[in-house]
């Protein structure tokens, strides 16, 4: 049963519930958490786990095959020991990272913070955007852990590991994911999404291009010990195969703004970025395309960093647990999500779950800081 959390900007119960039952019967509607289709996905120019590297700490930034998405609320003994049952969650997330080919990292909800403590400021439980319908059972949480790796066996194993060392905490929710035909051309790493999309062309190809979008600055107004951390959104967000596939493959790039293979509508090369301002009635690029909207500027793209995972959990719930990474939530996904409200993909996709969370940076010297010692 789908918990509805928070309705659209201007959208009364009925419109809302209507919507719930629409997707509940096969056919999903609504708009968000497209900006997932944009995935792109360079990588570092070591493997994440080279402690050499500024982006070290961040293990989501490389690209993997297959994911494990754990959201996890503290108990309520373990609550009241604030920074010991975080610790403890920490060390087993390293044990698990130190396993053969297996990324993990541990990011933190807004609700694993005591009073008083200091907490990153943008950090909130994730709101409710237009034309969501927000599953409480698969929202926000205390604590996020994500891992990534090749092979799924082994991201398992790594995964059970993690919740057996995890002691104290409970499962709130979780989701496996992949990157279908993951890939790497041209120094960017490239996977196809549910709708037969290619994705992976948007992203920066260099470590410091990717470090300027997704870590925390000293100057933001930020906890000092937050500086060089990252705000992770994760949206899981439905998709409606059947319903699209109805659609001729002319109109489906029309509704992305793209060619399947990611070549733009407007001829521009695959490597290069359109200038959308000389298609001013969007005759080539629709004015409603997903591309369009979420950076209508391509020159000058928005500061975060995409990086998501198909899922596919049967009976025709398949869709993206989407991902991103950046210094400032306002500037990054927000800004983004808001001029996607009314793209013609609006249909096609619905955002179910999902919540914000922050990405320490390296060590644990944090989490004294945070919680006090």
């Amino acid at each position: 049963m789908i918990e509805v959390l928070g309705q659209g900007e201007g959208e009364g119960p009925m419109a809302v519930e209507s919507r719930r039952r629409i997707f509940l019967s096969g056919a999903a509607i609504a708009v968000a958490g497209g900006a997932g289709l944009m995935v792109s996905n360079a990588m570092p120019s070591q493997r994440a786990s080279d402690g050499q590297q500024p982006l070290a700490h961040l293990r989501g930034i490389v690209p993997a095959a297959h994911s494990r998405t754990i959201a996890l609320d503290l108990t309520e003994r373990e609550r009241l020991q604030g920074g010991g049952a975080v610790r403890r969650l920490q060390q087993a997330v390293v044990a698990a990272d130190n396993r053969a080919s297996v990324d993990t990292w541990l990011a933190l909800g807004s609700t694993v913070f005591p009073k008083g403590a200091q907490q990153p400021r943008g950090l909130r439980e994730m709101p409710s955007f237009a034309g969501d319908v927000l599953d409480a059972t698969q929202s926000h949480g205390d604590c996020l852990v994500q891992l990534t790796g090749p092979d799924a066996d082994a991201v398992r194993d790594a995964a059970e590991r993690v919740e057996k060392l995890a002691a104290g905490w409970r499962l709130r929710w979780q989701l496996d994911g992949f990157r279908a035909e993951n890939r790497v051309e041209n120094g960017k790493g490239l996977a196809l999404n549910p709708f037969h999309f290619t994705e992976g062309f948007g992203n920066p190809g260099t470590e410091r291009e990717l470090a300027d979008r997704a870590l925390v600055r000293s100057g933001q107004g930020e906890p000092a010990w937050a500086i060089g951390g990252s705000y992770q959104v994760v949206r899981i967000v439905r998709f409606a195969t059947e319903l699209w596939d109805k659609d001729s493959v002319p109109e489906q790039e029309r509704v992305i703004g793209r060619r399947r293979d990611g070549r733009w509508l407007d001829g521009t090369p695959t490597k290069e970025e359109p200038n959308f301002a000389a298609d001013p009635q969007g005759r080539l690029t629709p004015l409603d395309s997903h591309v369009r909207l979420a950076a209508p500027d391509r020159r000058n793209p928005p500061p975060l960093i995409r990086r998501s995972y198909s899922y596919d959990r049967g009976n025709g719930d398949k869709g993206l647990v989407f991902s991103c990474f950046q210094r400032d939530l306002a500037q990054g996904f927000e800004a983004v999500q808001k001029r996607l409200e009314g793209e013609a993909m609006a249909k096609y996709v619905l955002t179910t779950g999902g919540g914000y969370f922050f990405v320490p940076p390296a060590g644990d010297a944090w989490i004294d800081a945070a919680f006090g010692s």
